[in-house]
Formats: structure tokens, sequence, C-alpha cells
């Protein structure tokens, strides 16, 4: 779905007009119009605010044009739901909520998410322990949190 229906559709589905959604997002009534006929597109600052307007991720409000993985665990982000948050409230898409909360992150070294692996996700190739956690390592060190 683009940009311009899915601003509207969040905006119907949250009962605004255009000029309630301008006022909340200071704007002008003209550029929600804008926008939803997709003459144009909100800036980053305003997709920030329209994000926490509609309690969605920047990517969703774009369409969701980038497939978003935790950086820190490697886990898909499939729904805004388990996507973490900064204390502020906003977003943080770089992260899963349960790697990284409130400013935090839950794992302070590779080591300490490498043993909560093992611990919890099933191995169904039989592998040894040793094994796993150098797939797992190796796996994680590709990610932004531990580069």
């Amino acid at each position: 779905m683009e940009t311009y229906a899915i601003l509207k559709k969040l905006r119907e589905a949250h009962r605004l007009t255009q000029e309630q959604l301008a006022e909340r997002v200071l704007v002008t009534r003209q550029a929600v119009s804008r926008w939803e006929t997709g003459e144009t597109q909100p800036n980053t600052e305003t997709l920030k605010l329209l994000s926490r307007e509609f309690n969605v991720t920047i990517n969703t409000l774009l369409g969701s044009p980038r497939a978003l993985f935790c950086q820190c665990c490697g886990m898909p982000l499939g729904e805004d739901e388990m996507v973490s948050r900064e204390p502020d409230g906003s977003f943080n898409e770089d992260y899963c909520k349960w790697c990284y909360a409130d400013g935090r992150f839950a794992y302070q070294s590779m080591d300490q998410l490498v043993d909560f692996l093992v611990a919890h996700v099933p191995d169904g190739d039989g592998l040894p322990e040793e094994e796993r956690r150098g797939r797992y390592a190796r796996s994680l060190k590709t990610l932004k949190h531990w580069a």
C-alpha cells in the first residue's frame, strides 16, 4: 500500500478530519490533503509525529519498504508491536522490544545473548552446543549492535 493510502486509512480509522490531523502534527489541512492524494509526502520530522499519533512505525507509514530485523538478535520485526521504543515512547526500528526497552539493552554482551539463545531456541538439527554457539556468534556479528 502506498503512503498516501496508508495515511488516509489511519486518519479515518482514528476518526480524524484532515483539519484535526493537521493540528495534531503542526501542518495545514492542505498539507494533509496533498499527502492523501499522493501529491507530496510528509517530511522526516512530520513522519515522526505521525508515527507517534497513530502508534505505528515510520516503516509502516511508508508502506513497509524495508524488512526490519532486530539489530541485536536478528529477529524479523514483522509487526509494529514487536518494535522497541525509546523512553519518550517513540519507536526505535533497529531493535525488538525484548532486546531494547526504555533506552536500555537487555544483553550486555554477545555471550549473554548466545547463552539465552542456546537455552531457549529449539535445536532442530541436533547440533552440539559448541557448534550452535559458534553459529549464533557468527550470525550476531553481522548485526549493527555487535559489529
